[in-house]
């Protein structure tokens, strides 16, 4: 038996597998990945490599063996192909008869396309008899602290997601929750609502931002059709940027408020604050 996680190298993915060497042995861990050279430290501490792409089925024949339990980490293409990505590894799973697989979803309030994919890839596991564990996923904090430079640089936070509020919470805190689930008992066919502890405005945000660079930055707000243009000119593809613009959309509508305590239940601690994610990237 093996716990595989899928997308291994990628941001979400190397934070499951560091936390699942700290529970299990690492001939236990398989990790799935596109560019083996980019698992080699994973290698070197015992951890099994597989090479697939989501776009090559044939790469996932024999790569699962009965009982694995599965993380399948949902693809980064967002749009069509990402669905039939997906319908791969789940074909792959059924066939050779893994005891578990649990998807990195999107959550079941969100309405903006972004989750298009996400609901179609949860009727595919579903249909296909596997047991599952849906891990609905909310909004990650390095959405945000990751691309502090712009912000930072014009000195103001611009969103067009109105008064509503986010529950977002760290990579690391969502890891822990899927970790729970690949190494813990009960969890077949269930779903998972996951978000951070405490949710914020952008204003908040705003205010946070200043308070810790010591710097007075702006709350922004715009229209969607407006932000997909900042975005647009700023070089995010302009289907892509309307997809965020969309995000905020839902989330003026309360959308990314995720208020069940699933994530920090899972996680066996409480969610990472904003004000701490802001802090790791501003000290660099």
């Amino acid at each position: 038996m093996s716990i595989v996680v899928t997308g291994a190298t990628g941001n979400l993915g190397r934070h499951v597998v560091e936390q699942l060497l700290e529970k299990v042995p690492a001939d236990q861990v398989t990790a799935v990945v596109r560019t083996p050279e980019k698992a080699a430290d994973l290698a070197a501490r015992g951890v099994r490599i597989a090479v697939a792409d989501y776009n090559a089925p044939e790469t996932f024949d024999g790569l699962f063996a009965a009982g694995d339990k599965v993380l399948l980490i949902s693809g980064s293409e967002v749009g069509g192909a990402r669905v039939a990505q997906h319908r791969t590894v789940i074909e792959a799973a059924k066939t050779a008869g893994v005891a578990l697989l649990a998807y990195t979803s999107a959550p079941g309030s969100l309405t903006a396309a972004l989750a298009d994919d996400h609901r179609a890839t949860e009727e595919a596991l579903l249909a296909s008899g596997v047991p599952y564990v849906l891990l609905r996923n909310g909004w990650y904090h390095e959405n945000y602290t990751e691309n502090l430079a712009p912000v930072l640089e014009h000195g103001a936070v611009t969103h067009a997601a109105g008064d509503g509020r986010v529950s977002s919470a760290a990579r690391a805190d969502y890891a822990a929750a899927a970790v729970a689930v690949l190494t813990g008992e009960g969890h077949e066919n269930t779903t998972y609502e996951l978000g951070g502890d405490v949710a914020w405005s952008f204003g908040e945000y705003a205010a946070e931002l200043s308070r810790q660079t010591g710097r007075e930055i702006a709350e922004n707000p715009v229209s969607a059709e407006t932000l997909t243009g900042i975005l647009a000119g700023a070089g995010v593809p302009e289907p892509f940027a309307a997809i965020l613009a969309g995000v905020d959309t839902s989330i003026a509508k309360g959308e990314l408020v995720i208020d069940s305590g699933d994530l920090s239940r899972l996680a066996g601690r409480p969610t990472t604050p904003l004000a701490d994610a802001i802090a790791a990237v501003l000290k660099g």
